[in-house]
């Protein structure tokens, strides 16, 4: 890595900076969870910063960054790009400060995020289909504008705001072992892993810190395995708010030096976790915000003792929502999508839903077609789909329509 000046936070740095925030930041609730501590071995705590203004950590950064503006600096006004949760951070912070915000976002932003971030208001300009787009827009409007340009992670202020989300993790679990954090920028983490070993080496004390990303968006691995922030091609992921395609700066250092571990976790976990928290937790959290949940269920974290699993942000597209659940009860082994081919005679289709009420599941949709690809003439292509309670219930279910002399694909 080639010498840099980046200064992370001191804790007093820190301890400070909870004082600003907390001018605006609620002290968001810290939940037990008995399923989840069943499936990791150790007790469970959810930190809901779902439930915080603007409905993520990200006011806490933004805020933070925008409080250490000069009067000056504040008349220039300051500009950002985002999808999303740092969009509304720094649209409801620079309306608490009187200043004026220019955000860009992406064309195709979902209509939640883009019309709470005109709420809080900030001037919306759209640009492009991907984040990519905005943010050199927003970084062409600094230059001409003299607006300042508001980083969503990379920059010792936010990580400072975003830290001060340990300190309270800390009051809120005296006994905190492990804590499990989503990972995109690095921001979050950054901040809450620095504060917490500061705090940590302060009372003798040891706290393991881990972080999670999408496997589709994984830019920390292989970037502190090349020992330098590393620019990686994202796939697609559910997980918008954490594909970020190379680290920050400052981030990559303090994540280096203070994180403990990297795991990564796939779609399907993450929808898994999301149809998790709203059933045992009556939680909405979107997708970013709930992978390190998804981690605990995926066994990708090894217990020690009380862990707190951040959920970093609540901000789904109630669209997306709706097609997440679906994936993850299909995840879950709750939703089967068959697909038979059956002689095309009289009652094979009154035949197959006797069959499904034997093994007691429960039809939601059927697709009954003769003009399926590579049918014969004398073939019929069922697609049915029903609600199963499980991996065991479904596999029943496929075993009695082939023990009835039927080959069903599962889909």
């Amino acid at each position: 890595m080639p010498e840099t000046t980046l200064v992370a936070p001191t804790l007093a740095e820190f301890e400070a900076a909870r004082a600003v925030v907390a001018k605006v930041a609620d002290v968001t609730p810290m939940e037990s969870s008995r399923y989840l501590a069943d499936v990791l071995g150790a007790p469970v705590y959810l930190k809901c910063e779902n439930l915080q203004r603007t409905g993520s950590y990200k006011i806490r950064g933004a805020y933070n960054r925008l409080s250490k503006l000069t009067d000056e600096e504040k008349a220039r006004g300051v500009v950002a790009a985002s999808a999303g949760n740092h969009a509304q951070g720094v649209a409801f912070a620079a309306r608490e400060l009187g200043i004026k915000a220019t955000i860009f976002m992406p064309v195709g932003v979902a209509l939640p995020k883009l019309s709470a971030t005109r709420d809080y208001g900030a001037e919306v300009i759209l640009r492009g289909t991907t984040v990519t787009e905005p943010l050199l827009a927003a970084a062409e409007y600094a230059r001409e504008t003299g607006a300042i340009l508001i980083p969503p992670f990379d920059h010792v202020d936010v990580v400072t705001g975003q830290g001060t989300l340990g300190l309270e993790i800390l009051d809120q679990v005296p006994d905190l072992e492990t804590v499990i954090v989503p990972i995109g920028g690095g921001g979050l983490i950054s901040g809450v892993a620095s504060a917490l070993k500061q705090r940590a080496a302060r009372e003798g004390r040891v706290i393991r810190v881990i972080g999670v990303q999408a496997e589709n968006a994984a830019a920390y691995p292989p970037s502190l395995e090349a020992g330098e922030p590393t620019m990686i091609s994202i796939l697609p992921t559910i997980a918008d708010g954490i594909a970020v395609a190379m680290p920050g700066l400052l981030n990559f250092e303090i994540v280096r030096d203070a994180v403990d571990e990297i795991v990564t976790v796939s779609e399907d976990d993450t929808a898994r976790a999301l149809l998790v928290l709203l059933e045992r937790a009556k939680l909405v959290v979107e997708p970013a915000g709930a992978v390190a949940v998804a981690a605990i269920l995926a066994g990708k974290i090894t217990p020690t003792g009380p862990t707190v699993a951040i959920l970093s942000g609540g901000n789904i597209d109630p669209l997306l929502m709706q097609r997440v659940i679906s994936h993850g009860l299909a995840a879950s082994g709750r939703y089967l999508t068959l697909r038979i081919m059956l002689p095309d005679r009289p009652g094979q289709l009154a035949r197959i839903s006797e069959l499904l009420a034997e093994a007691t599941a429960n039809v939601i949709e059927v697709l009954h077609t003769r003009h399926g690809a590579g049918l014969r003439i004398s073939e019929v292509e069922l697609d049915v789909s029903v609600e199963t309670r499980g991996p065991e219930h479904r596999q029943h279910v496929v075993d009695t329509l082939r023990a009835a002399g039927y080959d069903p694909q599962i889909d």
